[in-house]
């Protein structure tokens, strides 16, 4: 009896893993999209050190560079979905000497608030 408990118990674990793994790529393959068909990845890489369009620095970071510098701060996702629809200043360089570009273009055009909250939050779950 306990040998057959022990399956079942093994079982619902993996299941549970399979189904959130499944979860996980489900949310990756649709933040992806969403970033594609929104013209986010002309100036953006998730890996760092990925080459611009030109073979140059990015214009934008990288994402997972983002997420590595943003991580432990609880205003991060506000900043930043700010910074992703109104734009960056070109006088404050954040990225300075890591990418090629002066400033953030405003996005609020191609993509709405909720989207970029969405683009936002899983760019900063980026390990």
């Amino acid at each position: 009896m306990k040998y057959i408990f022990l399956q079942c118990l093994v079982a619902m674990i993996l299941n549970v893993t399979c189904s959130t793994s499944v979860l996980a790529d489900a949310k990756d393959d649709a933040a992806r999209h969403l970033a594609s068909k929104s013209g986010c990845f002309v100036c953006h890489a998730i890996e760092p050190g990925a080459p611009g369009l030109d073979g140059k620095l990015p214009v934008g970071p990288a994402w997972k560079a983002v997420a590595a510098r943003y991580k432990g701060d609880a205003s991060a996702a506000r900043k930043l979905t700010t910074a992703v629809m109104g734009g960056t200043s070109p006088y404050i360089r954040h990225w300075k000497d890591e990418t090629s570009g002066n400033a953030m273009p405003p996005n609020s055009v191609t993509l709405s608030e909720a989207d970029a909250a969405k683009l936002v939050t899983w760019i900063l779950g980026l390990r």
